[in-house]
């Protein structure tokens, strides 16, 4: 990456992706808008990525209203579904993969990876996702940890599995590539 620092703009899930309706992107931007204003940050935050890649971005979000902030009233739910939103732009530029599929409970994964312009699709890697509210680096490292371990359910398919934790205190995204 160049020496500017790249955007992510919440709003882009919005568009929607092959698995990711419009009206779901929508949802998980406005639980990443909430999580982020939760935590003290204004509508631009620099989002710093560690692991795998090292690098930041800045962040983007819409304004919080009242009624986001009553709709995304479940802590826990909000911060998985901004986790996953944020994770998802966040491969997205990373490795150029977009999420073509959501994947059943009990694979060890959250969502199948591929290439949009391949139709049919083609699942090429995996995508397992955490949010964390306010955690340290010892909690994350442990989430990251939990995470990759969860994975191995899936290793059978030989595809390589990214593991994203995104804390919303900092706002921090530990990626690791598997």
């Amino acid at each position: 990456m160049s020496g500017e620092i790249q955007g992510l703009a919440l709003e882009q899930l919005g568009e929607g992706c092959p698995a990711l309706t419009p009206s779901y992107g929508r949802t998980m931007a406005e639980a990443a808008a909430v999580c982020l204003e939760d935590q003290g940050h204004q509508e631009v935050a620099e989002l710093a990525v560690q692991g795998t890649y090292t690098t930041s971005f800045r962040l983007f979000r819409t304004g919080v209203t009242d009624q986001m902030r009553r709709s995304h009233n479940d802590a826990e739910v909000a911060t998985e579904n901004g986790a996953y939103g944020v994770a998802i732009l966040l491969i997205r530029e990373l490795t150029g993969y977009t999420v073509v599929e959501k994947s059943r409970k009990g694979t060890g994964f959250d969502y199948w990876l591929g290439h949009e312009e391949e139709i049919p699709f083609q699942n090429k890697a995996r995508l397992e996702v955490s949010g964390i509210r306010r955690g340290d680096d010892n909690t994350v490292r442990a989430r990251v940890n939990e995470k990759r371990k969860q994975t191995q359910r899936s290793d059978e398919t030989r595809l390589q599995a990214y593991v994203v934790v995104v804390e919303f205190s900092r706002p921090l995204a530990h990626v690791v590539q598997k």
